[in-house]
């Protein structure tokens, strides 16, 4: 059965290819073979027309940066130009000013000279009197000039001193920095803030045994640097304290923690009082929130502020 099919099949295809001429076939073939050679022109010509394009909008992209520079060149040579015309007309005016007194000095009468030359007189006086001015305000640059040098200068001193200054303390608080210590410098200060475990239990002001070895290192080196003021303040929390006798609230605190670590700084003969301010800041200068009692812990804490004196300084601002 199926070889049956097969030979319906192929006989099928007989007939049917039997319908179509060979001259139509060959006809559909070249028409073909024109269209693919067509394409492949289409191509060629499409593939140079990008080229083409490719080279115009560089040629067009040059032609803007020289209209550009041309634009600039024109509008500098205007400037110029303007310049020139306005020299060109001062030129003129003098020339006319120089004609009518040349003019007046030929066949001017004896009263116009006269006052042609009070004229002249008066230009040159102020012409002189301008010069003088100059010279004044030349000489006046000079001296601010100099001063903003001496300024500059002592201001680079300082700013070593300051740094300086904390490279010693760092290194004379080594064995207390990071357990409760920490040295920075801020606005041409250098800061020793001491936290209240280093120093105080908590609510009290006796200084502990510990925190009076670090504040005794470190009057030393105060001693030893009487260029230095000193200014110690007290911190606490916002926690209140309902206390009686001499300490009631922080701010009371605040106050005598201060006086306490500035009493032990004093116990160094070495060093003038006059030189050191202690300060009670209660809760108003924290350095954190005081919503953890992490935070409350960082701001109960006691700053012994280290400024470099500054009179060699003022008296350069001084207005003299």
């Amino acid at each position: 059965m199926r070889t049956v099919h097969k030979i319906v099949f192929f006989s099928g295809l007989i007939l049917l290819s039997s319908c179509v001429s060979t001259k139509q076939f060959n006809q559909v073939q070249d028409k073909v073979k024109t269209l693919s050679q067509e394409n492949e022109q289409l191509k060629r010509s499409n593939a140079d027309l990008e080229v083409a394009n490719t080279e115009l909008k560089s040629a067009n992209e040059q032609l803007t940066a020289k209209n550009k520079d041309l634009e600039a060149r024109l509008e500098e040579a205007l400037y110029n130009l303007n310049v020139q015309k306005q020299k060109v007309e001062t030129l003129e005016n003098e020339q006319a000013s120089l004609n009518r007194q040349l003019d007046i000095l030929k066949s001017g009468s004896s009263e116009e000279i006269e006052n042609l030359l009070d004229e002249l007189q008066t230009t040159r006086r102020g012409l002189t009197l301008r010069e003088d001015r100059l010279r004044e305000a030349e000489k006046e640059l000079e001296e601010r000039n100099e001063r903003l040098i001496e300024l500059q200068e002592v201001l680079a001193q300082k700013d070593q001193a300051v740094k300086d200054l904390k490279d010693k303390v760092m290194r004379t608080l080594t064995g207390f920095t990071g357990n409760g210590l920490t040295v920075h410098e801020k606005n041409g200060k250098v800061y020793v803030s001491m936290d209240e475990k280093l120093l105080f239990r908590t609510g009290q002001w006796d200084v502990d045994p510990n925190g009076q070895k670090a504040l005794r290192d470190l009057s030393q080196l105060l001693a030893e640097n009487t260029d230095v003021n000193i200014m110690v303040e007290g911190h606490t929390d916002d926690v209140p304290m309902h206390g009686s006798g001499a300490v009631k609230d922080n701010w009371d605190l605040s106050v005598m923690r201060a006086t306490a670590v500035t009493k032990i700084l004093t116990q160094n003969g070495q060093i003038d009082p006059s030189r050191i301010i202690a300060a009670g800041r209660s809760e108003y200068v924290p350095l954190t929130t005081n919503e953890t009692t992490e935070d409350r812990q960082m701001n109960r804490r006691t700053e012994i502020i280290l400024t470099p004196q500054l009179d060699e300084l003022l008296e350069i601002l001084e207005v003299k």
